[in-house]
């Protein structure tokens, strides 16, 4: 029997459920990549997600070839190439890993009748989470829509489950199961019709293990607190692995519960606080299967936010927010890493998200997007449900009176400003004292940090105080329309 595996999101060998039944029921198997046109020509993602996945791709593409399974691509419809494949290479069945964003349950519905229309079975698995949307519901079957209630569900079922992690597959025999075909290098981000990057975090499945290791050995000692504090290395810095799936979560969850056995200074309430990120992870993506209304809108759609009207005015304040360029130190910091690395800090992505929604009232869904276009790790179910947290729109929101206060957020936990003079550099001088509202210091202050409000580092674009009480008025009179 001849097999397709369909690589998709799932780039990895280690614990890929749809490779280690591929190899164990066919004689032949074919690995295959599609590149999506459609998808490409959207921009959707920007360069820093396509250079990550070409790395991950080059290293799969390796990996695949030291066990004896060329990696085939395609470039096209992955409707059309999928189903042309199956047919030119004569496959019985092709396998692969499920996804659960709409447009890809629509997609996998299209392919799987279309192969069998041809005679050719499709076999999918779970991969991409620990438990999909079905496995983990309420009492009485619904949909859940409360973190609290799903993660305390989520480790009842854990427990109860005791998941186990799929075998590599075996080179002594995969070797026997390659079919001859020409394999072609893979295209480059330029070809792709995108910018080339080198990726700020080091893509592929080696070094997602190896990051997860050093994370296990180090910060995670220490995560409940370093997790909010961007100055260090206190994040695992995985999220890119867990969207192209170089690292499987089941395997993490269960590396990190190992770590609680061993000897050291190993903190139980830090692991199970990184596993908390994991299962929220998991609960976004079940709310984007069960909620799909989500990616067009919010989950709450009773919920008015009071916005700004279009025009030049919001043109400029959205523009000033995605440059880094606001005036206020924290959210150009965040926004300035975003830009040029293609990651940002979670504790900062909530201070820009809130930022922009509250201070600037500009409409959550253009800084989805902007987020979309940028990140290495844009995952739909994780920024949508990141921003519709800090819209206050989401199943389980921040209430929308809480507005983070930039600055207090900043002294907080950048006290010395470690991290804003690291993506701020026009103020690297300025004293630790006025590095959080630079916009308050006097003309000689400025003098001696070498740094004029207004000319070297902006204004800042709107007061703080007056944005708040403007927002939150606004917000009752919607509220009683």
């Amino acid at each position: 029997m001849r097999g397709i595996i369909w690589f998709r999101r799932d780039l990895r060998l280690a614990d890929q459920a749809a490779l280690t039944t591929a190899c164990e029921e066919c004689d032949e198997v074919i690995p295959l990549f599609v590149f999506d046109e459609p998808l490409l020509q959207s921009k959707e993602f920007g360069s820093a997600c396509v250079n990550f996945m070409l790395g991950c791709l080059e290293e799969l593409r390796a990996s695949l070839g030291a066990i004896g399974l060329p990696l085939q691509w395609r470039r096209g419809s992955q409707v059309d190439e999928v189903f042309r494949a199956a047919l030119e290479w004569e496959a019985d069945v092709v396998y692969w890993n499920r996804d659960c964003e709409p447009r890809a349950l629509v997609r996998d519905r299209v392919v799987q009748e279309r192969l069998a229309q041809e005679g050719i079975a499709a076999k999918t698995f779970k991969d991409h989470v620990v438990f999909e949307a079905e496995e983990v519901r309420g009492a009485t079957g619904e949909p859940m829509q409360r973190y609290s209630a799903y993660r305390a569900r989520w480790w009842a079922k854990w427990h109860a489950v005791k998941p186990t992690v799929h075998a590599v597959p075996d080179p002594s025999t995969t070797i026997r199961k390659a079919v001859r075909l020409s394999a072609a290098p893979l295209p480059t981000a330029n070809e792709l019709g995108y910018e080339h990057l080198v990726p700020w975090i080091a893509p592929g499945e080696r070094c997602a293990r190896e990051q997860l290791r050093w994370f296990i050995d180090g910060p995670i000692h220490q995560y409940a607190d370093g997790r909010n504090r961007p100055a260090i290395d206190g994040s695992s810095k995985l999220s890119p692995h867990f969207r192209f799936g170089t690292l499987s979560p089941k395997e993490a969850v269960q590396i990190a519960l190992k770590s609680l056995s061993g000897k050291g200074p190993v903190s139980r309430t830090d692991v199970l606080t990184w596993i908390d990120e994991l299962i929220w992870r998991e609960f976004f993506h079940q709310v984007l299967a069960a909620f799909p209304h989500v990616v067009d809108g919010p989950f709450r759609q009773t919920v008015v936010l009071p916005s700004r009207d279009p025009g030049p005015e919001r043109d400029v304040l959205f523009q000033a927010w995605c440059s880094g360029r606001t005036g206020y130190p924290i959210v150009d910091a965040g926004m300035r890493q975003l830009n040029q690395t293609g990651w940002m800090h979670n504790r900062v992505r909530m201070i820009v998200a809130s930022f922009l929604i509250k201070d600037l009232r500009i409409d959550w869904q253009s800084g989805e997007r902007y987020f979309m276009q940028h990140l290495l790790d844009a995952d739909l179910a994780a920024n949508n449900g990141n921003w519709q947290w800090c819209a206050s729109t989401g199943t389980d929101s921040m209430p929308g009176y809480r507005i983070f206060n930039p600055a207090l957020q900043s002294k907080k936990f950048d006290p010395n400003g470690v991290y804003i003079r690291r993506y701020v550099p026009e103020l690297a001088y300025v004293a630790a004292k006025s590095i959080h509202e630079p916009h308050l210091m006097t003309a000689a202050e400025q003098v001696l940090a070498g740094c004029r409000i207004g000319a070297d580092y902006p204004v800042p674009v709107v007061d703080h105080q007056l944005a708040r009480e403007e927002y939150l008025n606004l917000g009752k009179q919607e509220a009683t329309r």
